[in-house]
């Protein structure tokens, strides 16, 4: 719920991404603020990133130390609009917060204060909230993020005939926990390690087969994370990219053969499969995982395993 604070464990660090994904509101204020600050009571706030839809649309930027305001630093573009989702991602640098809004560079503020004394984020105005996400790239983190629901939309599941129960098989259920959201990252930006994705919650066991829809849909730099639990028997399981009756993407670890294969259905029709791999099967019977899906800018030199316009990184 929104006005929203919460502790930010082992506070900032230098490369830490903090995302947060919601939706301005239409029908009610005219600004929302994420602040990064010294406890809860606003006092001391080392960055406050202040949209404010007055006069054309402006962003203000700036720093409170004892209760007192510094000289505020304006940017007159506008880059969210009302009844609009958004990604909103702070880059934690050494000398700034870079910050991007749905994946373009938007303003650097240089810091007035030390970073690390903030262990706290909070976020007010018209703005409702779908998560805040943690992510550094330069070391393994195991950060929490606050999260209402994974996604903004309504999950769907597949209807199940009535007056019986349905059998679902370890081919068809494969994880016994998931946890799905999504990062954005700079436009171009390449983590050279992989980065394990902070934990969510409240959160429970999906059931499967799972279907929901990505807000915002996909597009360059915007990253989907899923994390489960292969289980033990599982033979194959598969996650798929969809796009209306097409399947976009199609990821299929089969256990039954060794291999990860990757594809893409138009029409009902299958391409030809892709099986390489850099490395041998990531995917353990019996062991968690993490998959990162990340959207390519076009001619973006990929690396790791890939099919078109896609990029994974896998972390067992």
């Amino acid at each position: 719920a929104v006005p929203f604070s919460g502790t930010i464990q082992g506070g900032l660090q230098d490369g830490l991404q903090i995302t947060v994904n919601g939706t301005v509101l239409s029908s009610s204020g005219t600004r929302f603020a994420v602040n990064f600050q010294t406890g809860f009571s606003g006092n001391d706030i080392a960055f406050h990133f202040n949209p404010r839809f007055e006069d054309g649309g402006y962003v203000v930027c700036n720093t409170r130390q004892n209760s007192s305001w510094g000289p505020e630093e304006r940017k007159t573009h506008m880059p969210f609009q009302k009844g609009m989702p958004f990604d909103l991602c702070f880059l934690v640098q050494s000398s700034a917060f870079k910050v991007m809004v749905n994946g373009s560079l938007f303003v650097q503020y240089f810091h007035r204060v030390p970073f690390h004394r903030v262990d706290t984020i909070s976020v007010n105005g018209s703005v409702q909230l779908s998560y805040i996400s943690f992510q550094n790239p330069r070391t393994v983190p195991v950060q929490p993020a606050f999260s209402m629901v994974p996604f903004s939309q309504p999950v769907c599941f597949p209807p199940r005939p009535k007056g019986c129960r349905q059998k679902v098989s370890a081919t068809q259920r494969p994880w016994t926990q998931t946890v799905i959201h999504t990062v954005q990252s700079a436009p171009g930006q390449m983590f050279s390690t992989p980065a394990i994705p902070p934990m969510m919650y409240p959160h429970s066991a999906y059931p499967m087969p799972f279907i929901t829809t990505i807000p915002g849909g996909l597009y360059p730099s915007k990253s989907i994370i899923l994390s489960g639990t292969v289980l033990p028997n599982a033979q194959r399981f598969h996650i798929n990219l969809c796009s209306g009756n097409h399947i976009a993407f199609h990821l299929n670890p089969r256990f039954d053969e060794n291999a990860v294969v990757r594809n893409t259905q138009i029409n009902n029709s299958w391409g030809s499969e892709e099986r390489s791999l850099p490395r041998k099967m990531p995917f353990i019977r019996g062991q968690s995982f993490s998959v990162r899906h990340r959207s390519l800018e076009l001619g973006e030199a990929p690396t790791g395993a890939h099919g078109e316009g896609v990029v994974l990184t896998f972390v067992p």
